[in-house]
């Protein structure tokens, strides 16, 4: 029995000829080339100018061919790809700053524990007679 561990390669890696692309898709590769020239789809290129498609890429051309059997325009998908694209970026950047925020919570509660606990709180005075003043009280 072989038990070799097969490594499959990275979503993003373009490893797929023109052919193959096609064939996991279910388009024919001139309308891959033509998705290409739209500005739908952008394969990695080797180094003789040879098209090579990646798993995502793959996935995109399937929701494109989604997309236009159920009737959106070019323009749509374009628009609409365009707003996955941001979601994912905007979704990254969130777990960025959830990762940042719990790293200042944990900073945060080692300075805290610390300092010894005191019952004044500081004063805080604005430039301005009348102006509104927070203040923070600590929970028992």
């Amino acid at each position: 029995m072989n038990t070799e561990r097969i490594d499959l390669p990275a979503p993003e890696a373009a490893v797929y000829v023109i052919s193959v692309a096609a064939e996991l898709s279910g388009l024919h590769p001139q309308t891959l080339r033509a998705y290409e020239r739209m500005g739908l789809i952008t394969p990695g290129r080797t180094v003789g100018g040879g098209r090579r498609y990646s798993h995502h890429d793959i996935e995109r051309l399937r929701s494109i061919a989604e997309l236009t059997a159920s009737g959106v325009g070019v323009e749509g998908v374009r628009r609409l790809l365009d707003l996955e694209n941001r979601i994912e970026a905007l979704q990254a950047r969130n777990a960025e700053l959830v990762a940042e925020l719990a790293t200042a919570h944990e900073a945060l509660r080692q300075a805290l524990a610390l300092q010894p606990p005191t019952d004044r709180l500081p004063a805080v005075r604005g430039p301005e007679v009348g102006q509104s003043v927070v203040v923070w009280r600590r929970r028992p």
